[in-house]
């Protein structure tokens, strides 16, 4: 990653100072919130996808940078609302935001970090940038709806894990790839073919984020390890093993996916018969598939040192370990 950071080195510091701009508010508390989150230490991986989109279909304006910070709220905005549904208490290894200053500040500066995205989105003057965005939003808002309808569903297939992971995370950096291609003008061939590529590296973003659950160690990972066991989120380790189990495993993951309090002997349980089952290595391979795919959906585009970044960004996704 770092000859990406390097490549992008430039843009992605105009794009730190579009933060800095756009939260500028009277209401000392937005302020404070919204540089809290931002600096938390979060990857930036949709303003870098947006920017990299844009290099590839040879982009020369600047209404990039503002894009690329349009997304990230986007993205801080539904990391606000997330803590506040799960009563998470760390964020990326930091006090999570509603720990520090309570759910209403939280939601409320969410909210505001939405507001402000579509005022941005405006700027780029662009019907069809604000109808993807707009859509984005709403679809976002779904899948959060649908993840909490799935809490403590031990019927939760792979199918129905794989949309909330499509509505919750791979649409948004879907919708990065696809503006940078609008913004640079490419034909819709094109353009489905960046948006496709936002999708499947989205996809294996957030199936590794959900193996990294189980057994990465919480000062690598920015958060208590089985974190989704205890929300009774049904995620892709779990659903895998739960499949093959036998009768008295599934009754224990039933009982532990359904009960109050999660105790470190269930969650070192679990987390034994996901390694003894494979679930993390099923994932894994899952993850490693869509990004095989993602590249694909890149051949459209003659090689270059931004189809590599691309490329180097997407391998990123099912190496790191946080």
């Amino acid at each position: 990653m770092e000859s990406v950071v390097a490549l992008l080195k430039d843009d992605m510091l105009a794009v730190e100072k579009q933060f800095e701009k756009h939260l500028a508010s009277d209401v000392q508390l937005i302020s404070q919130v919204g540089q809290y989150v931002l600096s938390s230490g979060g990857k930036r991986i949709r303003p870098m996808l947006l920017i990299l989109a844009s290099r590839l279909g040879h982009y020369r304006g600047d209404k990039h940078i503002e894009l690329a910070s349009v997304v990230e709220f986007i993205h801080t905005a539904t990391l606000l609302h997330d803590d506040v549904v799960d009563s998470a208490s760390l964020r990326r290894g930091n006090r999570s935001a509603n720990s520090v200053w309570g759910n209403q500040a939280s939601v409320l500066v969410g909210d505001f970090l939405f507001a402000k995205s579509f005022s941005v989105m405006v700027g780029s003057e662009s019907l069809k940038i604000l109808q993807i965005l707009s859509d984005t939003t709403t679809q976002l808002a779904e899948g959060e709806i649908l993840q909490l309808i799935n809490t403590c569903d031990l019927d939760v297939n792979e199918q129905r894990y794989l949309q909330v992971v499509r509505d919750k995370t791979a649409i948004l950096i879907a919708a990065a790839c696809q503006v940078g291609g609008v913004l640079a003008g490419v034909d819709e061939q094109k353009e489905a073919a960046l948006r496709e590529f936002g999708l499947e590296i989205g996809t294996a973003f957030q199936l590794m984020d959900d193996a990294l659950d189980y057994v990465a160690d919480q000062e690598d990972f920015g958060k208590e390890k089985g974190h989704d066991l205890y929300e009774g989120k049904m995620t892709l380790p779990l659903i895998h093993v739960y499949a093959s189990a036998d009768d008295g495993e599934r009754r224990e993951i039933a009982r532990i996916v359904e009960a109050e309090e999660l105790s470190k002997q269930d969650l070192a349980y679990v987390c034994q018969l996901i390694e003894v089952r494979g679930g993390i290595e099923y994932t894994r391979k899952k993850a490693q598939e869509r990004i095989d795919k993602a590249k694909r959906q890149l051949e459209i585009f003659p090689d270059s040192q931004i189809r590599q970044a691309l490329f180097t960004l997407a391998d990123f996704v099912v190496a790191r370990n946080k």
